[in-house]
C-alpha cells in the first residue's frame, strides 16, 4: 500500500452516501451510484496486485467490468481509458487504461476483495483492478472512468 486513506485525504469523498462513478466519453457522462454499480451483473476474478517493491498478493475480485461501462457511453473497443482517484495530489491520482485492458474481460471497477466489499484502505467504494499491471496503476478510491 504506496499510501493510507487517510495520507490520500479521501476519507469524507469517499464514504459521502452521495458518491457516484462517473463513466465520461466526450459530451456523455453517465454516474452510478454504488447501489446501481452493485445491482449490475457481477464479475469475480482472481488477479494479483503486484507491487514494484518486489511482493505479490492474489485476491478474489467482484465487480462491474471496465468495458460493459465503457459501452454503455458508446465507446469503441479500439478507445483506451483514464480513471481518476478522489486522491487529488501525488502521484496516484489517476492512471491510463490502455486498450488491451479497458476491453479485457478481467479488468474490473472492484467492489470487492475476497467476498467483501472493499475497505477504506484498499479503495473504498471502488478501485481499478486489472490484469498484469503493477500495484501502483490499480487505481483506489474512484472518481470518474473516461474514454480516451
Amino acid at each position: 500500500m504506496n499510501r493510507t486513506a487517510s495520507e490520500a485525504k479521501i476519507h469524507a469523498p469517499a464514504t459521502d452516501p452521495a458518491w457516484a462513478l462517473n463513466v465520461i466519453n466526450k459530451d456523455l457522462t453517465r454516474m452510478f451510484t454504488l447501489a446501481e454499480l452493485r445491482a449490475m451483473p457481477q464479475t469475480e476474478v482472481v488477479l494479483p496486485i503486484a507491487c514494484v517493491e518486489g511482493w505479490s498478493q492474489n485476491a478474489r475480485w467482484g465487480g462491474v467490468r471496465v468495458r460493459e461501462l465503457l459501452a454503455m457511453v458508446g465507446a469503441d473497443p479500439r478507445q483506451a481509458a483514464e480513471v481518476r482517484s478522489l486522491e487529488t495530489e501525488g502521484a496516484y491520482t489517476g492512471a491510463q487504461v490502455p486498450r488491451e485492458y479497458a476491453w479485457d474481460e478481467l479488468t474490473l471497477i472492484a467492489l470487492d476483495v475476497n467476498g467483501q466489499p472493499l475497505d477504506l484502505e484498499h479503495g473504498y467504494p471502488a478501485r481499478l483492478i486489472a490484469p498484469n499491471r503493477p500495484g501502483v496503476l490499480q487505481t483506489k478510491w474512484l472518481s470518474s472512468l473516461a474514454v480516451r
